[in-house]
């Protein structure tokens, strides 16, 4: 298969995440997904004579695979407003996903804001679905109102049903239909106090709340080689050969998405 051609695939199920977000499941003509990603890869979604854009694969089950995608651009624009039955195009996967063999057997903590848990939902699922393999899992998410909560049946009925599984839930502001905690992720996060024995971190969000986090952790004792993160700017090509998301010696599309804060302190300033 030509890795540079897309595969013609049905949408067969469409959610209303937020008034800003849906998630696209979608399968080849044939009942299939297009292929089985690892989580934390990616796809090339397109539409014809309006564009192409990567995006996170946010789920993916035995005949099919999720993005999930915020209503941000001219693309975007045109995929809310596509139905069940409609065609996009997708090729992939690309990137390298979480490392999953460095996080059996450790406690983990996500933390994520916004459209940042789209990523990082594909490794939950993965945890809970091979649940023996993995340590205790803390989920810590964010998001301006409660109606800008992505997800909100796994966040709030599915996930804190899982054994040794705790989920966070913080608003920036609060309101009549939220009963929960009021305040800011990176806050939040230092208010929790969780140690960094045996756990390491899932960092995906918006840049300016992975740099709090980020830095917040330092301060918590985390050391960077344990906080993973993701950069998803900038990809076009997802082969390494436009030179787009090039950094340093690094292909974001390529060497990337996935990558620790140790190997972000060694890419040059521009991330």
């Amino acid at each position: 298969m030509n890795e540079m051609v897309p595969q013609f695939c049905k949408i067969i199920q469409i959610t209303d995440e937020t008034p800003d977000v849906k998630t696209f499941r979608m399968q080849t003509l044939e009942g299939t997904k297009p292929f089985s990603p690892l989580p934390g890869q990616l796809a090339m979604l397109s539409m014809a004579g309006v564009g192409e854009a990567m995006f996170s694969i946010t789920a993916q089950g035995e005949d099919w695979i999720e993005s999930s995608i915020k209503l941000v651009g001219e693309l975007t624009e045109a995929m809310h407003k596509l139905s069940s039955g409609d065609m996009i195009g997708v090729r992939g996967p690309y990137g390298n996903g979480f490392p999953l063999d460095a996080l059996k057997g450790q406690d983990i903590l996500f933390i994520s804001g916004g459209i940042g848990l789209a990523p990082v939902r594909s490794l939950i699922r993965h945890c809970l679905m091979n649940r023996a393999a993995f340590g205790h899992i803390d989920i810590l998410y964010g998001s301006r109102s409660r109606a800008d909560l992505a997800f909100k049946a796994d966040l709030l009925e599915h996930w804190p049903k899982e054994a040794d599984t705790a989920v966070h839930v913080t608003v920036d502001r609060g309101g009549p239909d939220w009963d929960g905690n009021v305040g800011f992720v990176p806050v939040y996060l230092e208010e929790l106090a969780f140690s960094p024995a045996g756990r390491k971190v899932i960092l995906c969000g918006p840049p300016i709340m992975i740099r709090l986090c980020s830095e917040a952790l330092m301060r918590m004792g985390f050391d960077k080689e344990n906080v993973i993160t993701t950069l998803e700017h900038r990809m076009r090509c997802g082969v390494g050969k436009c030179g787009r998301c090039n950094i340093g010696s690094k292909y974001i599309c390529k060497d990337g998405p996935v990558f620790t804060l140790a190997e972000l302190a060694e890419l040059p300033d521009e991330t």
